[in-house]
C-alpha cells in the first residue's frame, strides 16, 4: 500500500480515462497507408502526443494543418469503441470539480466527443493541443494544467499511459502514476513513472486528514 497526499490530480485521456485504441489505430492506419507507411509504426509514433507534430516528424515537407485536419476529422467520426475504461467514471465522479483536470494532446472538439461517447463528466478544467505551444513530452501541459487548479506541477499527481506523457509529467515536477493499458511496465518505468497502477480498483481518493484542500491517494500495487 502506497499513501500519496496532493492537492490535485491531472488525467491523460486516451489510454488513462477512454479507451480509443481501436479507432485511433483506424484513422492513422487508413493515414499511413495513403502516405506509403507502415501502420504499426505509424499509429506507435503518434500516441500520447499532438497528431501535428506526428505529422511534422513522419511527413516533412507537408501541408501539416491539411493533413491534421484529416485525421482529426476522422477520429471526431470515428467513435466506435470509444469506451470509459473501468472505474474511470467512478473515479472521477467522485472528485471535487475543482481539484482534477483533463491533460490531453488530442484536439478540444474531439476531446469533447470522445469524453461525450464514454459516458464521461466534462471536466471544469481542460487543457488540448489547441492550448499549449510545445506537446508533450515538453512540460508545458501538465504546467498549464496545474495552473487551471491553481496550484503548482509539483503538488499534483499525473496519469499517464505514454512515456511522452510521462516524461511531461515529470518535467513538470509532478508525481506520475501510470496505467497498464498502451505500454508495457519497461517503457513506463524508463520513461520515469512513480508508480505503475493496475487498475482503477486498486486506487482509492479520498479528502486528506491534514487539510481541506489536500487529496488523500491510497495505491494497492
Amino acid at each position: 500500500m502506497v499513501e500519496v497526499t496532493c492537492s490535485g490530480l491531472l488525467f491523460d485521456l486516451d489510454g488513462v480515462l477512454v479507451d480509443s485504441t481501436p479507432a485511433v489505430a483506424r484513422v492513422w492506419t487508413k493515414w499511413a497507408l495513403a502516405h506509403g507507411f507502415d501502420p504499426d509504426d505509424t499509429v506507435r509514433r503518434a500516441h500520447g502526443r499532438p497528431s501535428v507534430e506526428t505529422v511534422r516528424e513522419i511527413l516533412p515537407g507537408a501541408d501539416f494543418e491539411k493533413e491534421n485536419e484529416i485525421i482529426l476529422r476522422g477520429e471526431v467520426e470515428d467513435t466506435e469503441g470509444v469506451v470509459p475504461l473501468p472505474g474511470a467514471r467512478e473515479l472521477l465522479s467522485s472528485l471535487p470539480e475543482s481539484q482534477w483536470a483533463l491533460v490531453t494532446s488530442c484536439a478540444r472538439p474531439l476531446a469533447e466527443v470522445r469524453l461525450k461517447v464514454a459516458g464521461l463528466p466534462k471536466p471544469r478544467n481542460m487543457v488540448t493541443c489547441d492550448d499549449i505551444r510545445n506537446g508533450k513530452p515538453d512540460p508545458e501541459p501538465y504546467i498549464k494544467g496545474a495552473a487551471l487548479l491553481g496550484v503548482p506541477a509539483s503538488k499534483c499527481v499525473v496519469f499517464e499511459d505514454a512515456p511522452a506523457g510521462i516524461r511531461s509529467g515529470k518535467a513538470a515536477g509532478a508525481l506520475v502514476i501510470a496505467t497498464r493499458t498502451t505500454s508495457p511496465d519497461s517503457e513506463l518505468e524508463e520513461a520515469g513513472a512513480d508508480w505503475i497502477l493496475p487498475a482503477y480498483e486498486n486506487l482509492s481518493v479520498n479528502r486528506s486528514d491534514h487539510g481541506s484542500n489536500l487529496l488523500r491517494l491510497l495505491l494497492k500495487l
